[in-house]
């Protein structure tokens, strides 16, 4: 399914997101920026894309790592999962952490995340005494086994 979602360049240079394949749940956002950066170990640096979007109203844009970057050069976002708002109408950005021990560079066009826009749902939350029983019932961390 396909939806049309409104982008607009703030730079010349920035790259519209893609999608690697037909299937691909995430779109590639792009690094946008003058010169390379260079992310040093245990360093965390926010690098521009350029873009702004109209992430539909129901909907999130969710930035995760993209599984080469982070697996082979040990860059992912540093909050883990970057939310993007329906209401947000500024730069998308991401806060590139480098997990590794060695010092990584970005090029400006390099792809440096993905962004799934998923939709949410708005809790009206209603306090209450008891909760339903479940067979899982409070067990937490670890309760369902480890195989």
């Amino acid at each position: 399914m396909k939806s049309k979602v409104h982008i607009k360049k703030l730079d010349s240079k920035a790259v519209i997101p893609t999608y690697g394949t037909e299937y691909s749940a995430g779109c590639d956002l792009y690094a946008c920026m003058d010169d390379v950066v260079t992310v040093n170990p245990g360093d965390t640096v926010l690098i521009h894309t350029g873009i702004a979007m109209e992430v539909p109203q129901g909907y999130a844009g969710l930035i995760y790592a993209r599984s080469g970057l982070a697996t082979k050069k040990g860059l992912a976002p540093a909050n883990k999962v970057g939310v993007v708002d329906a209401d947000y109408r500024g730069e998308i950005m991401v806060a590139l952490h480098n997990h590794s021990s060695e010092p990584v560079n970005i090029e400006n066009g390099e792809r440096i995340a993905q962004m799934v826009i998923t939709p949410y749902l708005v809790a009206d939350f209603v306090e209450c005494e008891e909760l339903s029983n479940t067979v899982r019932g409070e067990g937490g961390f670890g309760s369902t086994g480890s195989k």
